[in-house]
């Protein structure tokens, strides 16, 4: 009902009231002016009409006060509908101007981004942060303006094909001959002199890194491929999931990053610093990671399938789980690093340090660890078979159940090693130091033992012996007599 009817009606009812209370006080009246009436009658009716009279006119103004208190919540009703109006008027010229704003900060940023001071794309970078932050719905737009003026800044120089690789993992794989080093063209490679880096990219590189996480959309990565980035500060920065593929990053300040599955694939990190870097689950696949420092980080599931880590620190590193399928670990540190479950079938560790190292259950079909130290290394379950550890050090470590079927330890030095049920079958411990070795239950069935130092071994049984393959060379436990054929041999 509109507001004129309402107080059309109201009206109506007003009038009808007043006519009605007017009309019983003159009937009260007229009536107490009977003259058989007594006094005390007369009176009486008088009274009933004062008191209708009052209730009237005490109706009346009940009637009136609520007829304009809804008058009144008629009008506070319409200027609320008034200020809400005002207000959404208010939201879009606001948004009307934040647009404007936004446009004016981009496309003045955005220009600044090729001027030919460096101060002032740096400015215009850091300005881009600025929107970023204000307005979150353009934070992933600007990420990619970022790195697409890194990429087109700063853009990975094409090797020539005819041009030897400086660090190829071919060139670590060949053994050592005439007596010199086989990481010497390594050593001399790695004293190369890294460019600075432009104060623009890296600011760009900064804004990147210490980005909000949470405006990330879903499944989007930062494109950062193919770009030439070496000596690059990307301190605590976060790359998650970040494509750097055939990044140079080498010389690189990574400490404590996230590259959590990020794909560095045939990426280069020469002496870049790795340390304490999240490195869960990402892709280095035939990436170089030369003498870079990798102390505590976390490869954990990582894919470092053929990767170069020649001359590499990967100290208490943890590289459970990961793939490291030929990967090149010549002369790398891997001292109380986790390597537990991981992959290294035919991987290169010569002359590596693996003291006190996890490798448990670790595969190691092929890998060649010559001359490599493993002292006090666990390797309860991994499997050896087929691996090169000829003059490997693996002074007291733990060998048990582990799989050596075929392995050649020619002048290996396995003084004090645990070997409970360690399999070695067709094994090659020619010259090899065994001194004190816990033989429990071991399998020496067809294994070489011309040479080999047995003295003071532990829970070595003749049976066990006489399944090896031995001469008068090999040096016996005093309560073991050696086998009539091998003392005719040799």
């Amino acid at each position: 009902m509109s507001s004129k009817k309402t107080d059309a009606l109201l009206n109506w009812l007003i009038t009808i009231t007043v006519i009605f209370g007017f009309s019983l006080t003159v009937i009260f009246f007229a009536l107490s002016s009977i003259k058989q009436l007594s006094i005390q009658e007369k009176i009486q009716y008088r009274n009933q009409a004062l008191t209708t009279t009052a209730i009237v006119f005490l109706a009346w103004a009940a009637m009136f006060n609520t007829y304009y208190a809804a008058k009144r919540a008629q009008a506070m009703q319409k200027n609320a509908i008034a200020a809400e109006k005002n207000l959404e008027i208010g939201i879009q010229n606001t948004k009307v101007n934040q647009d404007r704003l936004i446009a004016e900060r981009f496309m003045g940023a955005i220009s600044q981004l090729g001027h030919e001071k460096v101060e002032t794309r740096t400015g215009a970078i850091y300005a881009l942060e600025r929107v970023a932050q204000d307005f979150p719905k353009e934070h992933w737009t600007i990420m990619e303006i970022l790195t697409a003026f890194v990429r087109e800044n700063a853009p990975k120089e094409q090797v020539a094909e005819q041009q030897k690789a400086e660090y190829s993992p071919a060139g670590y794989s060949s053994r050592r001959r005439g007596g010199s080093r086989p990481t010497q063209q390594l050593e001399q490679n790695v004293h190369e002199e890294l460019p600075k880096i432009r104060t623009d990219i890296q600011a760009a590189l900064s804004v990147i890194g210490r980005r909000n996480l949470l405006e990330d959309p879903k499944e989007q990565k930062l494109d950062l491929r193919n770009t030439d980035i070496r000596g690059a500060d990307l301190l605590k920065a976060n790359l998650q999931q970040a494509d750097l593929r055939g990044a140079d990053l080498s010389g690189a300040d990574l400490r404590e990053a996230d590259l959590s599955e990020a794909d560095l694939s045939g990426a280069k990190l020469v002496k870049s610093i790795l340390y304490e870097t999240k490195l869960l689950n990402a892709n280095l696949c035939g990436a170089n990671l030369c003498w870079a420092n990798l102390n505590r980080a976390n490869l954990c599931g990582a894919n470092m399938r053929s990767a170069n880590l020649s001359g590499a620190s990967l100290r208490v590193a943890n590289l459970q789980g990961a793939n490291l399928y030929k990967a090149n670990l010549q002369q790398a540190t891997l001292k109380l690093a986790n390597l537990s479950g991981a992959k290294l079938f035919l991987a290169n560790l010569q002359g590596a340090k693996l003291g006190k190292a996890n490798l448990q259950m670790t595969g190691l079909i092929g890998a060649n660890l010559c001359g490599a130290n493993l002292n006090g290394a666990n390797l309860s379950g991994a499997n050896l078979n087929a691996a090169k550890l000829q003059q490997t050090e693996v002074y007291f470590a733990n060998l048990s159940e582990a799989s050596l079927t075929e392995a050649d330890l020619y002048q290996a030095n396995l003084i004090g090693a645990n070997l409970y049920r360690a399999t070695f079958y067709q094994a090659n411990l020619t010259q090899a130091n065994l001194m004190g070795a816990n033989f429990s239950e071991a399998n020496l069935s067809d294994v070489k033992l011309e040479g080999t130092i047995l003295t003071g071994a532990k829970n070595l049984e003749l049976q066990q012996i006489r399944e090896a393959l031995g001469d008068r060379t090999t040096r016996l436990p005093d309560y073991i007599e050696a086998p009539t054929h091998w003392r005719q041999s040799g």
